[in-house]
């Protein structure tokens, strides 16, 4: 079994391709004849063999045809694929049971297009384009979910059956592709405030009490906390300030690993947490996260959020899953 691992890896370069872009070169291409192309040269002889026993000229020749278009056809099959660059895109993180799509940048150097490109990861949906000639386009190929983690989808399957399906050519680039995928939520009602937080009293428009002063801004501070008047006045720099106050502060949610039912496994706890996450945000709340031997500090914001999911969804985990 060994040796047969070596063997493919040395055939088809499983190796993860680290040099970028991936160049389809003339080792990295295969080429075998389709079950129609097998048909095709079966009716091929037996209609040699026909003409040779009937002695029918006319015969010869269109077989003789016939082979030099499946010759021709294969050639062309051939080069669909040669010379194609290969670029991975930012693969966006998606939640437990949805279709991750792991973008592909494709390059064509070619005065000629490139027809019915096939995509596919092994065991998962295939899609199916067209590059035009000398041109740039991205392709999504997609990989369906199903448990949380960081997801090593393997190499793509990259085939071609242009012009006359006789022939099917195919490559295995293996891009540094990686996705995260957050657990599936569960929608369930919020805990309550932690005992320590402080209500939110809305003086003024700030929403807090005491102004304590000025600090940059950061990605989770929501607008309306911008001091607008301070940047006006401090207009040479490219700096946004806001307010910070003490005295009072807005609900802060804790969304404890505790809070969770302890009779549900712990997939399911996980998932009830990013149900949680998931209101917390369509609330614009602070919210923070405690995990067994993590602590995520309340906050709010895009940023924020994805920093809590990610965390549920590489909870517990040593390796990425999904590979081939």
């Amino acid at each position: 079994m060994r040796l047969t691992e070596c063997f493919q890896r040395w055939l088809f370069r499983v190796a993860r391709d680290e040099q970028l872009p991936i160049v389809l070169s003339q080792r990295r291409i295969f080429i075998v004849p389709t079950p129609g192309g097998i048909l095709f040269a079966v009716v091929l002889a037996v209609m040699l063999i026909g003409a040779i026993n009937y002695n029918l000229s006319l015969g010869h020749a269109l077989i003789f045809l016939l082979a030099g278009l499946g010759l021709v056809a294969m050639v062309h099959t051939f080069h669909n694929l040669f010379g194609l660059r290969l670029t991975p895109g930012r693969v966006q993180p998606t939640f437990a049971g949805d279709l991750a799509h792991f973008p592909l940048e494709l390059e064509n150097v070619r005065r000629q297009s490139r027809r019915a490109l096939e995509f596919s990861f092994r065991d998962q949906p295939m899609v199916t384009f067209d590059l035009a000639a000398e041109s740039r386009a991205t392709v999504a190929i997609p990989w369906a979910t199903q448990r949380r983690g960081r997801v090593d989808p393997g190499r793509v399957t990259l085939a071609t059956r242009y012009p006359l399906g006789l022939l099917r050519a195919w490559s295995y680039p293996y891009p540094p592709f990686s996705c995260v995928v957050y657990p599936r939520p569960i929608r369930t009602p919020l805990p309550p405030p932690s005992p320590g937080a402080q209500t939110d009293h809305h003086h003024g428009d700030s929403g807090q009490e005491d102004f304590a002063g000025l600090r940059p801004r950061q990605i989770s501070d929501p607008t309306r906390h911008i001091a607008w008047k301070a940047v006006a006045r401090r207009s040479d720099e490219q700096v946004l300030l806001v307010k910070q106050f003490s005295g009072g502060a807005s609900d802060e949610l804790w969304l404890d690993w505790s809070l969770t039912p302890a009779d549900r496994g712990e997939e399911d706890r996980l998932s009830i947490l990013a149900g949680w996450i998931l209101a917390a945000d369509e609330q614009q709340a602070r919210y923070g996260l405690r995990l067994p031997g993590q602590q995520i500090a309340p906050s709010q914001g895009n940023t924020h959020r994805a920093s809590c999911l990610q965390a549920l969804a590489l909870y517990g985990e040593s390796r990425p899953t999904g590979g081939h």
